[in-house]
């Protein structure tokens, strides 16, 4: 186990921060991040113009603490961070924290393939008080081998802001770089107290297995379906999108370790379909906003079809707000 100041006692940060932050229910101090629970890879708003609306994404993030989540994962996949630039990234993360939220609540996803400028999103959210970090593999060359890949993490590691703590990334239907368990196993051993925890968002379960099974890094599992079995082996928690439209009961399949089989219908009709475009049109239909529907080029938004199946799935579903 590895020591990770995940989350801050709530009084210390409403009489250091900001008061508002007494609104939300005590989030505890784990010393370890063996229990990190559910963090939501939260969807980034647009206005109808392209910028993020700010207003909307920080209402979004504080209901969703108040629904009982332990944190906030900010430009991940579900939150197009691959189109989010600096500038916008300090804007946001800045309304974030003053709308109430605590830094330490939040992970911060790396989206660069230059070891300069992922160590330069790190030392942004460093200067704001954000430690905890996504950390992608580098993607665009592709046929990578692990000697290759450990000495890119290293590099990295050497480079960035040395309170920086790393979340591996493995998403390879995404990044089309797996990360191996044998190079995950490599990459704690040599950095125990700066490689953290692993995202597992490839969705095979014997994958899933073998890494918890070896005990020697917290698995959090990106797909939902998995998380009831994830959870029963000791399974760290999850960062996932269905965060945004099911927080409680997320909460409440992790903690259980009990199947939610109507969740898990709803991810499948989510990912049948592009699935941020699909996650932001259930937000429409759960919350009657339509600002919800815009996502940024070359994402598209969906079809009528598809709207119409998603609005006939989430229309029913109460909403987060």
């Amino acid at each position: 186990m590895v020591a990770l100041t995940c989350y801050v006692d709530n009084q210390l940060v409403a009489s250091t921060l900001n008061p508002r932050l007494a609104n939300h229910p005590p989030i505890v101090r784990e010393a370890t991040i063996a229990h990190f629970g559910i963090s939501v890879a939260l969807l980034t708003p647009f206005h109808g113009d392209g910028r993020l609306n700010l207003p909307l994404m920080s209402q979004h993030a504080n209901q969703l603490l108040d629904h009982g989540l332990k944190g906030i994962t900010l430009f991940g996949t579900t939150g197009e961070g691959a189109s989010i630039g600096m500038n916008e990234r300090q804007s946001a993360i800045r309304a974030l924290l003053d709308s109430g939220l605590p830094a330490d609540c939040f992970t911060l996803g790396l989206c660069a393939t230059a070891i300069s400028d992922v160590a330069r999103q790190v030392q942004q959210g460093v200067d704001l008080g954000i430690n905890r970090f996504l950390l992608l593999p580098p993607f665009y060359f592709k046929g990578l081998d692990d000697d290759g890949l450990f000495d890119w993490h290293t590099r990295l590691l050497d480079a960035a802001d040395p309170s920086a703590e790393f979340i591996l990334y493995h998403i390879p239907q995404i990044t089309q770089v797996p990360l191996s368990l044998e190079l995950i196993t490599r990459l704690r051993a040599a950095f125990p107290d700066r490689v953290v925890a692993l995202k597992d968002s490839a969705g095979q379960w014997s994958e899933t297995r073998a890494v918890l099974e070896q005990r020697n890094i917290p698995v959090l599992v990106g797909d939902e379906r998995l998380l009831h079995k994830a959870a029963a082996m000791g399974g760290a928690g999850s960062i996932c999108g269905m965060a945004n439209l099911h927080p409680a009961r997320l909460t409440t399949l992790f903690e259980t370790h009990r199947h939610d089989a109507a969740l898990s219908a709803d991810v499948d009709l989510i990912v049948s379909y592009p699935v941020i475009p699909a996650l932001k049109q259930a937000m429409v239909a759960m919350t009657g906003n339509p600002d919800w529907g815009h996502v940024r080029a070359p994402l598209r938004p969906l079809g009528s079809e598809a709207r119409t199946a998603i609005a006939t799935r989430f229309a029913q579903t109460e909403t987060v707000a």
